[in-house]
């Protein structure tokens, strides 16, 4: 029985992860720093993780790498599925030695690198004539416009403050100031309308497509533009094929999530991407041949090869935007919202697992 090790398990989406390897018949080993989490996570609690392990340090420890090529080193040659974009940097950057007792698909450091600068993937879409949202250099030509730093989640910003929206020349020059605190020339292109997507691709070690679904996007927390609380499984051939070429031109390997609103590409998660749990809902054998692909096997890409049509909420985040849509207003969205009560799926909920979901909402419980 192969060994997965999958990484971080404080984050939600490792928790679709390893019911899904689990369910396969991998043997799933789950880690989490010690210095990174004060309470246990809710994927330890999964019947389908069958170690729990606790590493002594944190993801940014010096440490860290020792540790967990220790820990990878117990095991015949797993294969590491990285949830973390700390610990996939880590591994990029020693994948020398990490290749000696593991098995991965993790891009280089530098084309993690060039895919987290938004500034270096708009230069690459206009290259190859993607589609993107017009840029400005200097003050706006008309509002609204989105104000970002190159790369927000290396200044370790939360999702919600990653971006600022401007509908005005005042806002224009408060919000600038203020996203000049995390980077001396900020990003501005104009605001895109309409309900995002993204296309999450899978690489393998050659840059084949071997994996791919789309979701778009119902709600969205804080409401004005933040991470997904509620999507939708859809498939689209041509979103698909714009994120290939635009990943493969970087020499990606690996897993990402092309977001895009309309026909435009925003911006790249080069990692496992925060809606993953759809994943599971939408039944996509996207984890799984993550595990093959790493583990050396040619695979044959095959489309929609997941249920469309599925929508997943995260419970207590789509409750949180359905009562900011209802306080601002767009009652059509907070109506839609209540319907999703009954026909969106949980994201973290399993009839057959349903420990991580309970200990998740009393751990907020209880920080609340």
């Amino acid at each position: 029985m192969k060994t997965v090790v999958v990484t971080d398990g404080k984050y939600r989406a490792s928790i679709a992860a390893v019911r899904t390897l689990g369910r396969a018949g991998y043997r799933v080993v789950v880690t989490q720093t010690r210095g990174d989490a004060a309470l246990e996570p809710p994927v330890f609690a999964s019947r389908y993780a069958a170690e729990a392990r606790w590493l002594e340090t944190s993801a940014c420890g010096e440490d860290y790498a020792e540790m967990l090529l220790a820990l990878l080193a117990e095991y015949n040659r797993p294969v590491l599925f990285c949830m973390g974009a700390a610990t996939q940097n880590l591994v990029a950057a020693r994948r020398e030695a990490f290749s000696k007792v593991c098995d991965f698909l993790i891009a280089p450091a530098s084309v993690l690198e060039a895919l987290n600068d938004k500034e270096a993937v708009h230069r690459r879409c206009v290259e190859l004539g993607i589609p993107v949202p017009a840029q400005y250099e200097g003050e706006p030509e008309s509002y609204p416009v989105v104000i970002k730093p190159h790369c927000g989640e290396k200044l370790g910003l939360k999702a919600s403050a990653r971006y600022a929206v401007a509908g005005s020349k005042e806002e224009y020059e408060a919000e600038l100031t203020g996203m000049r605190r995390y980077d001396p020339a900020p990003i501005v292109q104009e605001k895109i309308s309409g309900d995002g997507a993204g296309a999450s691709l899978l690489l393998d070690g050659e840059g084949r497509l071997v994996g791919a679904i789309c979701h778009r996007r119902i709600r969205e927390y804080p409401i004005a533009g933040g991470p997904s609380t509620c999507c939708e499984s859809f498939f689209d051939e041509g979103i698909i094929d714009r994120a290939y070429r635009l990943l493969s031109s970087f020499g990606f390997v690996g897993l990402a999530m092309v977001e895009f609103k309309g026909e435009c590409v925003l911006e790249v998660n080069p990692r496992v991407w925060g809606s993953f749990p759809m994943t599971e809902c939408a039944e996509s054998p996207i984890a799984c041949r993550y595990v093959r692909a790493a583990a050396g096997e040619v695979l044959t890409y095959t489309p929609r090869d997941y249920r469309t049509g599925v929508r997943m909420r995260f419970l207590l985040n789509d409750t949180a935007a359905m009562l900011s849509c209802l306080r601002h207003g767009k009652i059509g969205k907070f109506l839609s919202g209540v319907a999703d009560v009954f026909r969106a799926r949980e994201a973290l909920s399993a009839s057959d697992d349903p420990a991580p979901l309970r200990r998740y909402l009393r751990q907020y419980l209880l920080r609340r």
